[in-house]
């Protein structure tokens, strides 16, 4: 059998599993015979024990049977995958790969996004985070033609609206000339012009937990010192209903409605991103707590106005 084709086993099985909560190897059987890869042959139970442990390989999902209620197969860890995990992202993407690549017959009614691959700066990344080494990048930030030469620990990676970040951890020792320094700083890879692996080896915090470092925040700042505060928002039309089968954030809470609106409650810290993202919405979000973002939104609303007030001169193409 080839690969990819046992690959879409897998997919199947896991998200087979994943929607029955609770399953037997029999009514996977039943199942599993009702699709075309199965040709109309069982999964053998010794090829189940096999796609099992190749699934806590390649996936790190855990299948565990239930031995005292009939041998129900359920997914043990089944948490990391309403998360943003690697696990999740995975299942995801191939679970849509698979889809799409049954259906090439639909190319032309399937319109898609362009991914985020920056293969060969990821594949630096990775490689630099297994092995615990610093890297070095040329970076050019936005607003100036000058490229910084930066190097640092590697502690993460983020995709973020489309784009992978790398999250950098800077250390110095004190010493005579300077104090102790220690801080991260978040880097967009399409902003790097060049990156090399060095051979300076360095020890990640054990106490450092990826998820929890961006969890209070809307996307990738979270440096700036802008503390965590209870802001409420007030959904208006349809957007309401985006909100609730889409949440901008892990702490969203509804906590109230009205005839054409929702609220809702969020603990987050509200930096130049999550303000950047309430704009976007334009009068259909509206910030009702706390009241020095709602003044903030509502400048930067009326300095978008004002733009469009002021006479500006005419068109390059015209």
């Amino acid at each position: 059998m080839k690969t990819p084709a046992k690959f879409k086993e897998y997919i199947w099985l896991i998200n087979t599993i994943r929607r029955a909560k609770r399953i037997t190897l029999a009514e996977i059987n039943e199942k599993w015979l009702e699709t075309d890869m199965s040709e109309g042959v069982e999964i053998a139970r010794s090829t189940f024990a096999r796609h099992k442990d190749a699934i806590e390989d390649m996936f790190g999902i855990y299948i565990e049977c239930d031995r005292k209620n009939g041998y129900e197969y359920y997914i043990g860890n089944d948490y990391v995958l309403h998360q943003d995990t690697v696990q999740n992202w995975l299942l995801s993407t191939l679970t849509v790969n698979n889809l799409i690549s049954e259906s090439l017959s639909m190319q032309h009614r399937i319109l898609l996004q362009p991914v985020p691959s920056e293969g060969e700066y990821l594949r630096k990344v990775i490689d630099a985070m297994k092995k615990s080494v610093r890297i070095e990048v040329d970076y050019r930030k936005y607003g100036t033609d000058r490229p910084n030469h930066l190097d640092f620990e590697p502690y993460c990676i983020k995709m973020f609206k489309q784009r992978w970040y790398v999250l950098g951890h800077f250390h110095r020792d004190a010493s005579e000339e300077h104090e102790e320094s220690d801080y991260f700083g978040i880097f967009s890879f399409d902003r790097i012009l060049d990156m090399r692996l060095t051979k300076l080896k360095f020890k990640i915090d054990p106490d450092f937990d990826a998820q929890d470092f961006f969890s209070e925040c809307y996307g990738v700042l979270v440096g700036d010192g802008t503390p965590v505060e209870r802001i409420v928002l007030r959904a208006y039309g349809y957007e309401r209903y985006y909100m609730r089968d889409l949440p901008i954030h892990k702490s969203q809470h509804e906590i109230g409605q009205g005839e054409d609106f929702a609220d809702f409650e969020f603990y987050m810290r509200p930096t130049i991103d999550l303000s950047g993202h309430i704009l976007s919405r334009g009068n259909l979000v509206k910030v009702l707590r706390p009241q020095w973002l709602a003044n903030e939104i509502r400048t930067m609303h009326a300095d978008a106005l004002a733009m469009y007030q002021d006479e500006e001169p005419p068109c390059a193409t015209e």
